[in-house]
């Protein structure tokens, strides 16, 4: 009898431990999905920093800011966030230690532990911090229409973009969208000004280039996911071609012969110098359903600093294109501005943390006028903002000084991660691919904000504080928290949706 009861009363214990164990998990499942992780990026001192964690409450009148989120409108798809591989970048990382070279790239490309680049672009090769010898392009022999003399060898050299990528595909995932200045310098009618358009004769050729190099890079193990026929095509600087021949290329000869050879490579339209530009010379193109059918993306660069609603123009004219912003920088040649807003002479490259602030508000904007993509141009320069490739015949000058989002001085081997690189962290690192822009309202003028929905059901809301410390209240779900944001800072929200 004795032996009975002890075994029911264990059975009892053992029922109740499971209980107890089974509502101790629910407990801290409900506990984990209510709070809200926060870091912050600011002038005092925050670099990505994780702050205390906060929690929603039942939602209460407050006479503070109100930023509200509803994730159940969504806006466009994001496809991620980067910059670019140019030889430049590679020789400031070469003159690193290997510890300190493998530092440089885990802080760019670690999903966890650093940015987490997953978009990056890479020129089709030579372009104006191709540095690391003369001008090239993959086929410098003059009427090789067959590109028997094809080569990639240079970007396999210490410097080249094929070693950069791959050095930087041990730290982190991304895909590769890749523009080009210049064709071999043979298929044009000339270089001189106006005079930079391919001969009809080499068109044939020129697809079989684009496709040879795609075909030559995945032999080496790197996809080349989007390919883009010209950068800031269609201007004085680089190639004179215009889009309406851009879209005969792509329709009749570039997809024809990527599709000959087995190649699923999507196409882009061209890079164009701003956002202004892309509006005027699009749709010339864009307007035969026979080219458009073709382009994946419409690329954009950021040159004119702040005309962001054009691209929300853009977008209601196709708004089933999605747009990339690809490129953007303060430029200066001959210690003058070249590429700066006029509101901002800047010595280069730029040190100071508070420029960082700049540039965030510039992707919040981008992010708000439906840009699914944002590259910016140079990843890594030097302390001198270079080095550069200097060829005028192809609009590449001397003391062409930039900014890059990593500044590594060659001489004391100091490193330095730009404001730049901290507010552009705050997007690559939290909203992943696949994610989509959803509806945030309310706010203050000095608050910059934008959220995001990631596949995995987090949301993500960034929000730029462009004055004084200040609290705001945050609305979610007939729920809300009080967060407080530093003076000029950028700072992350994060939580689980149900």
């Amino acid at each position: 009898m004795k032996e009975k009861k002890r075994l029911k009363l264990y059975r009892l214990i053992g029922f109740a431990l499971i209980v107890g164990t089974f509502m101790l998990n629910i407990g801290c499942q409900i506990s984990n999905d209510s709070l809200i992780t926060v870091y912050s990026s600011s002038q005092d001192g925050d670099r990505l920093t994780k702050k205390a964690e906060i929690s929603f409450t039942s939602d209460k009148k407050s006479s503070l800011p109100v930023i509200k989120i509803d994730e159940k409108t969504q806006f466009q798809k994001i496809d991620g966030f980067g910059a670019t591989f140019n030889e430049a970048g590679m020789i400031c990382l070469n003159s690193l230690a290997t510890g300190a070279k493998d530092s440089v790239l885990k802080m760019l490309f670690d999903a966890n532990s650093g940015a987490g680049y997953t978009m990056m672009k890479s020129p089709i090769a030579a372009c104006d911090f191709a540095s690391a010898g003369p001008w090239y392009t993959y086929d410098d022999t003059p009427g090789d229409t067959s590109m028997n003399h094809f080569s990639i060898e240079r970007d396999m050299g210490p410097n080249g973009l094929i070693t950069f990528i791959k050095q930087a595909s041990r730290f982190g995932k991304f895909k590769i969208e890749s523009p080009m200045d210049f064709a071999p310098d043979w298929m044009y009618y000339s270089l001189e000004k106006g005079e930079k358009h391919i001969k009809p004769e080499y068109y044939n050729a020129l697809a079989k280039y684009y496709s040879k190099y795609i075909q030559a890079y995945a032999d080496k193990g790197i996809t080349i996911d989007y390919l883009n026929l010209f950068n800031e095509a269609d201007n004085s600087w680089y190639s004179n071609v215009t889009y309406k021949t851009m879209g005969m290329l792509i329709k009749d000869y570039v997809v024809p012969r990527l599709r000959a050879d087995g190649l699923t490579t999507k196409i882009q339209l061209g890079e164009t110098a701003n956002r202004p530009e892309a509006l005027q010379k699009f749709p010339d193109v864009l307007n035969d359903p026979e080219v458009r059918k073709h382009i994946h993306s419409l690329t954009v660069h950021g040159y004119d600093w702040d005309k962001f609603s054009t691209l929300s123009e853009l977008h209601n004219k196709y708004p089933n294109i999605p747009i990339w912003q690809t490129e953007v920088c303060y430029a200066r040649v001959g210690g003058q501005p070249t590429n700066e807003p006029p509101d901002r002479p800047l010595p280069l490259p730029v040190y100071e943390f508070s420029d960082g602030e700049f540039w965030g508000n510039m992707i919040m904007n981008d992010m708000k006028n439906w840009v699914s993509v944002w590259i910016y141009w140079n990843m890594i320069l030097d302390q001198n903002g270079g080095p550069w490739l200097i060829s005028y015949e192809h609009g590449d000058p001397d003391d062409n000084r930039q900014q890059p989002v990593v500044i590594i001085d060659r001489n004391t081997k100091k490193v330095t991660y730009t404001g730049l690189y901290y507010y552009l962290a705050h997007f690559s690192r939290f909203v992943k691919p696949g994610a989509n822009r959803i509806k945030s309202t309310g706010g203050s003028p000095q608050l910059n904000f934008v959220g995001f929905l990631n596949e995995d059901g987090s949301i993500v809301l960034n929000v730029i504080n462009n004055g004084d410390e200040m609290d705001c209240k945050i609305a979610w779900s007939n729920k809300m928290t009080i967060s407080r944001l530093k003076s000029h800072s950028i700072t992350t929200i994060k939580w689980n949706a149900p």
